[in-house]
């Protein structure tokens, strides 16, 4: 982690009194010593307070500026500068917001922002939902695309992984609502932003930390940053292991990130970026009701039994050009590679699965007038292509003594080839200086080659070209105030195991899902720019909604059989008081109430219409507070209610409600010139509150026993966090 100290040199007596302080709270012999000493830091403090008061009087003018939320500025692909100046509901985390937990899960992250619900079982099992878009989807995430820089993390087969990036090599997350970006492919739920961390600082910095905590969870990174005239440079390693808490959860990532710029001059730039990860997480599985409220910690049995993990070697690179054109056009064009090489032995076969994915993607973007009218517009095309070979075999774990799995014989054996379209456009026209319209225009076409050699089969099936297009009109009654409203209309592409017969032949009846967004919404800063709020309404309809059903262990038939319901209200308020000029309090509240279900659902000779949508809460609240000192001690507590969630299309299984709360303080601090560190302590779910961290929607019974529904998360943890940072 790396942190730049700006606050005003300790004098040589405050040095001293601070260096008696922490000597002696280093004798206290009690547990959690850490929290005892930061209190005597506290203390400490307010001794010095006085010291301060003359030094703090001439920062007056500079102590005012913080009371002010800065502006949140969004990716420079956007046709928009400022969130602020954006018709659409865009969530965004910070570089401070994505290491303020203990740098190592993304889930309780994401989980802040209203509408969005992030799942998660043992880092190796994950699924995201936007405001109840893919919340049916029976493991992973699908129905939302998503981008590290402009490299695509959404595979061919609509499948998305994110949690699998170091956070510490991220420099922000944008988060787009709905169908709401025509730059992005218009997914169903929306498209998930990354921003690569390019350079740390200017000049020259090294850094190493290390997390520890509860259930055997270590990690240790190094980084080394270089930002000069021409050129940045930002290499990082890290390596994460966790014995886990659970039977058969034990978990190991590591990896290396390089990224920067070189041949920068006042109009082009070269982008690079590559990132290599190995991660082998043992999979508990899910458990029954009766497990879960006996034995969560137990594990699936025949999980366990063959000690079934998921195992991969991943490798991301991509190279952009952005040029300067003249003072209205600019181009950026990027190419990349992403391959991954998994295996994945689970009771029932051994997976093995390469992806080979290339691409390219170009965009201009610039401005022009039409009378005294001035607008702005981006336009471009991508295109990609999958290659996937997919073979499972026998797994023989019952005959290996209780040693795990083995393989055994070859079971099945197929080949794909995916390609993807898109061509994207959109106008920002500002009419005036309050008043501005946007339109957008996506056009996307998607064929595949499916060849079984189980079957001895070879076919190809091209989907119909879909146009989505987005309009939205947004409204600035002042500089600080902003109204909106946007339509917009999405889809969603089936995996290819979605298409098939339980023969293993396309099923040419198959379509995408699709549906129109109708959204309004209100940004807003109050109090001398101390308080933000935003309010957006949203309503959508999904039509051709598509049903996986399971006809084996790891089979599923996809089938349109009707239509869901999404509509909500979310709000999000974030405060910042400065107390005085030695303390300052940030807050914020982060609140969706949904109502999310089947509008049109009849399965054979079930009828499931008007029954509340499978896999999703229909209310989530966040709220959270920062406290921070000009000694560099500072505390954050956040909260999290989540309310019950149907398991089933039925609707005669729910999961509980539960709420969260965790702490965390640490003292950042200057050790020699140019020379930080930071030391903190934590603690996640205080309250050791019993909860599922994932559902499997439409779990089947298995044998005797009744549904595996529940994935447990995580008893009271605790961990502590040390870093170093050195500043050439």
């Amino acid at each position: 982690m790396c942190f730049k100290t700006s606050e005003t040199p300790f004098t040589h007596k405050q040095k001293l009194c601070l260096y008696v302080f922490k000597n002696y709270a280093q004798k206290l012999n009690y547990p959690f010593m850490l929290l005892k000493k930061c209190l005597f830091f506290f203390l400490s403090a307010i001794v010095f307070q006085n010291t301060f008061a003359q030094q703090e009087k001439s920062k007056s003018i500079d102590s005012l500026k913080t009371e002010k939320l800065e502006e949140v500025i969004i990716s420079s692909l956007h046709i928009n500068d400022s969130l602020q100046n954006a018709p659409a509901s865009i969530g965004i985390l910070s570089k401070k917001e994505l290491i303020q937990n203990n740098a190592t899960d993304i889930t309780n992250v994401v989980n802040t922002i209203p509408g969005v619900f992030m799942q998660s079982s043992n880092f190796t099992t994950t699924r995201i939902s936007i405001r109840g878009i893919g919340a049916r989807t029976p493991y992973g995430t699908n129905k939302i695309r998503a981008f590290y820089g402009s490299i695509p993390l959404t595979s061919g087969n609509s499948e998305t992984v994110i949690d699998d990036i170091d956070l510490e090599n991220l420099n922000q997350i944008e988060i787009i609502k709905g169908p709401l970006s025509s730059i992005y492919g218009s997914g169903l739920g929306g498209a998930i932003l990354i921003s690569p961390q390019l350079s740390k600082n200017n000049g020259q910095t090294a850094g190493v930390s290390s997390v520890f905590g509860s259930f055997g969870l270590l990690k240790n990174s190094l980084n080394y940053s270089l930002d000069e005239k021409k050129s940045s440079l930002n290499l990082s390693y890290h390596n994460l292991k966790s014995d886990g808490w659970r039977e058969n959860s034990a978990y190991k990532r590591e990896g290396i990130t390089l990224a920067g710029e070189l041949f920068r001059k006042q109009n082009s730039k070269l982008t690079y970026f590559s990132n290599y990860t190995y991660l082998k997480g043992y999979i508990p599985s899910s458990i029954n009701k009766e497990a879960y409220g006996n034995n969560p910690q137990s594990g699936a049995p025949t999980w366990v039994a063959s000690k079934g993990f998921k195992e991969y070697k991943s490798t991301l690179t991509r190279l952009a050009y952005d040029f300067k054109i003249n003072e209205h056009l600019n181009n950026s064009t990027s190419v990349f590679i992403n391959y991954k090489d998994s295996n994945e032995p689970r009771p029932f076969d051994i997976l093995r699965q390469y992806t080979f994915t290339t691409g390219a993607r170009t965009q201009f973007s610039g401005n022009f007038k039409i009378k005294a009218s001035t607008t702005q517009f981006i336009a471009g095309v991508e295109h990609f292509r999958d290659n996937y070979n997919g073979n499972t075999f026998e797994n023989l774990y019952q005959q290996n003594n209780g040693l795990g799995s083995v393989q055994g014989n070859q079971l099945t054996e197929n080949d794909q080839k995916r390609n993807f379209y898109n061509v994207f456009s959109q106008l920002r026209t500002l009419l005036s200086e309050k008043f501005e319209i946007q339109a957008g225009l996506n056009y996307n076409k998607t064929q595949f080659e499916l060849n079984n050699y189980t079957v001895n089969s070879d076919q190809k099936y091209n989907y119909d070209g879909i146009f989505s297009p987005q309009l939205s009109f947004l409204f600035k009654p002042t500089n600080e105030q902003t109204l909106y409203f946007s339509a917009s209309r999405g889809f969603s592409m089936p995996a290819t195991e979605e298409t098939l017969t339980s023969t293993g032949l396309i099923n040419p009846d198959i379509q995408p899902e699709n549906g129109y967004n109708f959204e309004v919404g209100g940004k807003f800063y109050f109090f001398n720019k101390r308080l933000y709020s935003e309010v957006a309404v949203y309503r959508m309809e999904i039509k051709d909604l598509l049903v996986a059903k399971r006809i084996g262990d790891d089979q599923y038939e996809g089938v349109n059989v009707g239509k869901t319901l999404h509509e909500g209200i979310e709000i999000t308020l974030k405060h910042n008081w400065q107390i005085n000029p030695f303390l300052n309090l940030n807050s914020y509240v982060a609140a969706s109430v949904g109502k999310y279900k089947f509008k049109k659902f009849i399965d054979k000779e079930n009828d499931y219409s008007e029954n509340k949508l499978t896999g999703v809460p229909a209310n989530k609240v966040n709220a959270g507070l920062f406290l921070n000192t000009r000694l560099g001690i500072y505390l954050n507590a956040d909260y999290q209610f989540v309310d019950e969630i149907p398991m089933n299309d039925a609707n005669s299984a729910y999961s509980d409600s539960y709420a969260i709360i965790n702490l965390k303080t640490g003292y950042r601090f200057e050790i020699l010139h140019n020379l930080t560190s930071n030391l903190a302590f934590g603690i996640n779910n205080v309250t050791n509150e019993k909860y599922a961290s994932l559902i499997l929607p439409n779990a089947l019974p298995v044998g005797t026993s009744s549904a595996r529904y529940y994935y447990p998360g995580l008893p009271v943890n605790y961990y502590g966090t040390v870093s170093l940072n050195y500043l050439f």
